[in-house]
């Protein structure tokens, strides 16, 4: 059975647009070090997060059978890691929760730490309402709301 043809001019933008980060991306050290890389990386990512989200949510939902309602209810939103000795690194995440909830996060706050020096690393994943969490301390999680999925971008 062929996919329709609106879904598979998406699945192209959304290659072609993902493609295009990576060019960008990959390019950054050209234009005066590995900051500017950083700083690229972090707003295509973030950009295509918030471009491809729904698409993203949806073979999500599709890959594990679920079907929103307004007492499960999913999207797909930015991870931004924080903490010590950590490089601010970007990626998205499905979270899931009632409608309400859900529609209050904008992010996922990713605080990072290592234990007995560096050998264990710790993370915790924080559906917040803000889009720019940068005080590990004073995250506040959106009440009802988890993690389901992460979606791994390779950059």
């Amino acid at each position: 059975m062929q996919k329709p043809a609106s879904r598979r001019s998406r699945t192209f933008r959304m290659t072609l647009a993902l493609s295009a980060a990576l060019a960008i991306c990959s390019t950054g050290f050209a234009f005066g070090g590995g900051q500017v890389k950083e700083i690229i990386k972090i707003l295509g990512v973030g950009a295509a997060v918030k471009q491809f989200g729904p698409d993203i949510n949806k073979a999500i939902n599709n890959l594990t059978d679920h079907k929103d309602t307004n007492a499960s209810y999913t999207k797909v939103v930015p991870i931004i890691k924080i903490g010590l000795n950590t490089r601010g690194a970007i990626g998205a995440a499905q979270v899931m929760g009632s409608k309400v909830n859900v529609d209050k996060v904008k992010s996922v706050a990713a605080p990072e730490a290592g234990l007995f020096g560096d050998e264990i690393r710790i993370q915790a994943l924080i559906p917040v309402a803000t889009d720019n969490p940068t005080d590990a301390k004073g995250l506040k999680a959106v009440d009802g709301v988890g993690v389901s999925g992460i979606v791994d971008l390779k950059l």
